[in-house]
């Protein structure tokens, strides 16, 4: 029978952070499209990872796909967190670093602290997401409610990436979803990343805050958006001047933070998970 876990991705307490559907197959042939679809339908999280066991030899250890609510996704941070923390509690990993291969994103690794049953810190290498300014969308303000000082296309990630004046800016957006998932679907953005460096004068152990709205998606506000840091580290190491780490703050109703660091054109991107659920599937 095939199990299903909840996992909180960025975070290290349950209730915050990302939730993610994880489903480990096994070995053969990938479950029929639709039927991985219902299920993250059914789940109805902002992304479910599947994990495919690869044979031995192969130029990766597992093929990872993943699914929001509506549509197969490109790539997902939280839920390749969360795959690689229910792996390392399942004692499936060696030591060394696990390698997932995605259909759009190409290889990605991973490194998991502390053995079988722990919750240590995990580390995702991905591409990074150099943005490229852009002048601002027609309408972009009237539905985020605030007009950005900056907008930036993010590449191949597919976002647009909206700079705000101010932390307090970012946290007290309510923006108009419906019209955002309309300029999404004209733009053809994945969603709208904002963002704002952390409030000066405050010892609050991150650099920058985010917020990511993905409706047309099937994901009005995503909790913790790995994949939106690929974008905000090159941004943010660029602005502030800084080769070390940073930390980024997501400002969502179940908030939570990623360790960001540039090496090269890869962005490595450092956070904890929680399990909350497991269950046995029986279809």
């Amino acid at each position: 029978m095939r199990r299903i876990r909840i996992v909180d991705a960025f975070t290290s307490r349950p209730f915050t952070g990302n939730p993610a559907g994880v489903c480990l197959l096994p070995a053969g042939p990938w479950p029929d499209d639709v039927w991985l679809g219902q299920l993250a339908a059914e789940l109805n999280h902002p992304e479910t990872a599947f994990a495919l066991p690869l044979p031995a030899g192969a130029e990766a250890d597992w093929e990872i796909r993943w699914f929001t609510p509506l549509v197969e996704a490109n790539l997902c941070g939280h839920a390749t967190l969360a795959t690689v923390h229910t792996l390392r509690r399942e004692g499936l990993l060696t030591g060394g670093p696990v390698r997932f291969l995605s259909r759009s994103a190409g290889l990605l690794t991973a490194w998991a602290e502390g053995g079988a049953g722990e919750d240590g810190e995990i580390t995702l290498d991905f591409p990074a997401a150099p943005t490229t300014e852009v002048p601002i969308p027609a309408g972009l303000a009237d539905a985020l409610g605030v007009r950005p000082e900056a907008t930036f296309r993010t590449g191949a990630l597919g976002d647009l990436l909206a700079v705000l004046p101010d932390e307090a800016t970012v946290r007290a957006l309510r923006p108009d979803l419906a019209a955002i998932a309309a300029l999404s679907l004209r733009e053809e953005w994945r969603g709208v990343i904002v963002t704002a460096a952390a409030a000066t004068g405050v010892q609050c152990g991150y650099d920058f805050v985010s917020r990511f709205f993905a409706p047309a998606r099937g994901i009005p506000e995503d909790p913790v958006t790995g994949s939106a840091h690929t974008a905000l580290a090159p941004y943010w190491a660029a602005r502030l001047g800084r080769l070390d780490a940073l930390t980024g703050l997501q400002a969502s109703g179940r908030p939570g933070r990623v360790k960001v660091a540039l090496q090269g054109d890869r962005v490595l991107l450092t956070g904890c998970a929680v399990t909350v659920l497991e269950a046995t599937l029986h279809v």
